[in-house]
């Protein structure tokens, strides 16, 4: 996805986007605040220490766990750490195994990503791969075959697992693997990736990333998992006042507009929630007018734009929940105790509110502070519900 201006601005709010530049012409001014997708590394702000903290790790060779809730931007920091690994002469093999289904799927993501690097590290997988008799972006077609034809998956992931081993051993090399946990939905993979990259971890960088918390901090922590005191643990937090600031300053002011005390609200709304907070800076900023500032009225606006905007998906979002669940939400939103009247308001029993809470904690829907992860979801829960 590519970051950009949203939908449904009229044409004749065109002025609110473009600016008189040196030689008198009408330039047009991205949005400062890019949120929808993973960011290109050029466009990741506020995150310099986390980015900074990870390169070294990843150079120091200490095999390291990111972990956060969706929209937190561990995608686009680990793209910005790519880049700065690369420049820096050190090849990236980037593998993402989000909802993985079966064993033949986990080879066509490591076929994928060993075919998709670039520079050196490319020549020599190709090369590894032909004296292996592989042929590399291959197997997606392969596993398209008649049953008959295709190859045996378990063979083809044990060749695989070689072969990206071989490859990152033969140059400076970072493996990046985003949404790690999906590795769980094939029986043993995790094992037998350990098992294959185990005596490598001093020659190679690990980073690992997941978007389920709890699931994801388990492969590292509890004594039954393959990757069990195998990876520290870092945990992606929301911006700080102080860097949102910075943010909200500088995107404002290059683009000739004052952000008021925009950050503030900002902040205090989503409390530093980085989806988000980009998504309403650029909403404020989109009603702002170059050369003018913003106002308490703007962000009323902008944040009446976003409601709605996001409200319809927001409701399919509650819908799908079941009722124990809706029920936590709403009491957590409303600031209410999860039991006690809440159980009679609600209709619930304490076993299925202490289930639901569990489940919306493991998935990172609320945090263990027992807060709405998602700032708009909580916000549309508290408009929708009286109580």
């Amino acid at each position: 996805m590519h970051p950009g201006n949203q939908s449904g601005t009229s044409s004749g709010s065109s002025s609110r986007n473009s600016s008189r530049n040196s030689s008198g012409n009408r330039e047009l001014f991205v949005s400062p605040f890019p949120h929808q997708g993973p960011l290109s590394a050029d466009q990741v702000r506020g995150r310099e220490a986390l980015i900074a903290d990870l390169v070294e790790r990843a150079t120091m060779r200490r095999v390291t766990a990111l972990l956060g809730p969706r929209r937190f931007g561990k995608t686009s920091v680990l793209r910005k750490v790519e880049s700065i690994l690369a420049e820096a002469g050190t090849s990236v093999i980037w593998i993402d195994l989000y909802e993985t289904r079966s064993t033949a799927d986990l080879v066509v993501r490591l076929d994928d990503a060993l075919n998709n690097t670039r520079g050196s590290i490319r020549e020599k997988a190709t090369a590894i791969a032909s004296s292996m008799s592989v042929n590399l972006g291959m197997f997606k077609l392969e596993f398209a075959r008649p049953a008959s034809k295709r190859p045996n998956a378990e063979a083809a992931l044990h060749l695989m697992l070689d072969l990206l081993v071989k490859a990152a051993t033969s140059h400076p090399t970072v493996i990046i693997i985003d949404e790690f946990t999906g590795i769980n939905g094939v029986n043993g993979a995790a094992a037998l990736l350990r098992t294959k990259i185990q005596h490598h971890v001093q020659e190679v960088g690990l980073l690992f990333a997941g978007s389920e918390p709890t699931a994801m901090a388990a492969m590292f922590t509890d004594v039954s998992q393959p990757f069990y005191a195998q990876a520290d643990i870092v945990e992606i937090e929301g911006f700080s006042p102080a860097d949102l600031n910075e943010i909200v300053a500088e995107g404002f002011a290059n683009t000739d507009r004052d952000p008021g005390e925009l950050a503030s609200l900002v902040h205090q709304f989503t409390e530093g929630h980085p989806y988000r907070a980009m998504q309403l800076a650029d909403a404020t900023w989109r009603l702002t007018e170059p050369g003018e500032a913003a106002t308490a009225a703007t962000w009323a606006a902008a944040l009446a734009q976003v409601r709605q905007s996001t409200g319809p998906g927001l409701e399919t979002l509650f819908s799908s929940f079941s009722s124990n669940t809706q029920a936590v939400l709403r009491a957590i939103a409303g600031g209410r105790n999860l039991f006690g009247a809440s159980l009679e308001l609600f209709g619930t029993s304490s076993g299925g509110i202490s289930a639901a809470r569990d489940r919306l904690i493991d998935a990172g829907t609320i945090s263990k502070e027992l807060t709405v992860t998602d700032p708009l979801l909580g916000d549309w829960i508290k408009q929708r519900f009286a109580l």
